[in-house]
């Protein structure tokens, strides 16, 4: 059984810090893509920021030169540093990724619980 746990939200002021994990566990033989998303009140899902196995990056453009993706493949987890944080960007935060377990087939994409951001003003 594959998962993935994020950690490290909370409550911040406005121009704070705060840095996001999430491990995959499991029977994983690989891991392809791993990705943050976000969901704000009443909003849509959207992608936040994604990372290949490769490291190569991508940010939505009202993350740009405020977050940092990272991961580290050794440990199956993926990171999201969030610096400059602003109102907005109060939101449940899942992290996704593209995941070859040892019993599947192919690869399936998995989703974790979520942790809550509050960034207050």
């Amino acid at each position: 059984q594959v998962q993935l746990v994020e950690s490290g939200g909370g409550l911040v002021q406005a121009g704070g810090s705060l840095r996001l994990s999430c491990a995959a566990s499991g029977s994983i033989h690989d891991i392809m893509n791993m990705a943050w998303y976000r969901q704000g009140p009443g909003k849509e899902r959207e992608s936040v920021a994604t990372i290949a196995r490769s490291g190569t990056t991508r940010y939505a453009d009202f993350v740009k030169g405020r977050f940092t993706i990272s991961r580290d493949n050794a440990k199956n987890t993926v990171y999201l540093q969030m610096n400059i944080l602003k109102p907005e960007d109060t939101a449940v935060y899942y992290c996704n990724a593209d995941i070859f377990a040892v019993t599947n087939i192919g690869f399936g994409n998995y989703w974790g619980q979520g942790t809550q951001v509050t960034v207050s003003s």
